[in-house]
């Protein structure tokens, strides 16, 4: 473990002593260590092994109205008094900012470890083997394989003066993998806070079936399509909507959500949670600021029920925070990080099976925002995108452009399969079902 509970109550005796000699009654600390290790591959062979480990402290100093934070890696004595002078000058140079509330209280935060000693103290020769076997399995169809193994494990502390003391420990292990043929691609990932929860194995079997699958894609025109939406592309394009879900974003008016809070925005067979101590979830249950993070219900049947709320924006709206806030000071104030889309109880082949005519979009890159409002996205489909006809895989086809308002397709969903742990490219993991969606529109054919 990069650093213990002792360890970073001993970092902030020696940043509190540097700040009393200041004149600072009110600090804050949040420890932030780890050790990250990655094997990346790429034409059938291991080409890089990488790994680093550090400690970042963070320091947050508030006084007469003010606060203001500096960081640094080092922590010898020397530099920890160097970075409390540093956030105290910050300090004294801001202006005042009359809703700037006192520092947290402490309070009781869950008791969560999700660190497990065999990911943490995984090797190279540990990550070596599994991108061997997971190499094999492409080079038997004559492919190409590329992609990374990481492993690696994160402490985050935050504790202040007036009694926060929060900690915790967690370990995660990922792997993607992207098989290449002559004309065609297919694409796998996952992630997992113990590395025994991922079959590498399976990712690489995928992976090289898309792509053996959608060779010789045929072109398709563009227009409105029944697809079939693997995790990963639910995943990062429906991510990219929970930004909204703040309440400091929807009082300055950047929300989608603006006088829409209450109202049945989604379909009926939508709910979405916010749950961070979910048994498919990582991340720490405490915010910015050591607050415990509520579980939020976002989405209930297509009705938006709840947003985030931070300590400065719920004292605004005279409720209680939800412990979703970041690190003060910041622009953004809170968001929800830990989504659970609930799911359904059918299978991909199902939703398959029961498609007359559709696509099948294993994932989605390069997501833009067109139309804040509607939450309108462009993007295109990725590494194995497939024509569905008669309730069966016909082949690829070539990939396509979208133009999709997000309010729109998720009231266009017509079936679910259960939620899973994804991982994706534009967005965080999250747990997310498949989904079948009405009428989803493409724009024009990529030249790939």
């Amino acid at each position: 473990m990069p650093i213990d509970a002792a360890g970073c109550q001993a970092i902030f005796g020696r940043v509190v002593s540097a700040a009393r000699g200041l004149g600072a009654a009110d600090v804050e600390v949040i420890i932030a260590a780890g050790a990250q290790a990655l094997t990346r591959f790429a034409n059938n062979a291991i080409h890089q092994n990488v790994a680093e480990h550090g400690t970042q402290v963070s320091v947050r100093v508030q006084m007469d109205g003010r606060t203001a934070r500096a960081t640094t890696n080092r922590l010898d004595g020397a530099s920890i008094r160097q970075v409390v002078e540093e956030a105290a000058a910050l300090t004294k140079l801001q202006e005042p900012d009359p809703a700037l509330l006192p520092m947290a209280d402490a309070v009781a935060v869950p008791d969560l470890s999700r660190w497990d000693p065999d990911t943490a103290q995984a090797t190279p020769e540990d990550r070596a083997r599994a991108v061997a076997e997971a190499i094999a399995l492409v080079e038997t169809a004559g492919q190409t394989a590329a992609g990374i193994y990481s492993t690696g494990d994160a402490v985050t502390a935050i504790l202040n003066s007036r009694g926060v003391c929060g900690y915790y420990a967690e370990t995660m292990a990922n792997f993607s993998i992207t098989a290449m043929a002559a004309d065609s691609s297919g694409w796998a990932k996952g992630s997992a806070c113990h590395r025994r929860d991922l079959d590498c194995a399976a990712m690489a079997r995928a992976a090289r079936d898309k792509a053996a699958a959608s060779r010789a894609p045929a072109e398709l025109p563009p227009g409105a399509y029944t697809v079939v939406l693997e995790p990963a592309a639910v995943l990062d394009l429906v991510g990219q909507m929970f930004g909204d879900f703040s309440a400091t974003s929807v009082a300055d008016g950047r929300s989608f959500l603006c006088d829409r809070i209450g109202q049945k925005l989604f379909g009926e067979n939508i709910t979405i949670y916010d749950d961070a101590c979910h048994p498919l979830q990582a991340g720490a249950p405490l915010d910015g600021e050591g607050l415990p993070r509520r579980k939020l219900t976002l989405v209930d049947r297509g009705v938006v029920r709840d947003v985030a709320y931070c300590r400065q924006a719920a004292h605004l709206a005279g409720v209680e925070p939800t412990g979703h806030g970041f690190p003060m000071p910041n622009e953004f104030g809170e968001a929800p990080m830990n989504i659970v889309i609930a799911g359904g109880t059918s299978s991909l082949d199902e939703m398959i099976a029961s498609t007359g005519r559709g696509i099948l979009v294993t994932r989605l890159w390069y997501i833009r925002e067109v139309d804040p409002y509607e939450k309108i996205m462009t993007g295109m489909t990725r590494d194995g995108t497939f024509l569905i006809e008669g309730g069966r895989i016909a082949g690829g086809v070539r990939n396509f452009r979208f133009n999709q308002g997000l309010p729109e397709m998720l009231s266009n969903v017509e079936a679910l399969s259960p939620a899973v742990r994804a991982s994706g490219e534009e967005a965080f993991d999250m747990v997310a079902p498949g989904m079948k969606v009405r009428d989803f529109h493409f724009t024009e054919v990529t030249r790939f």
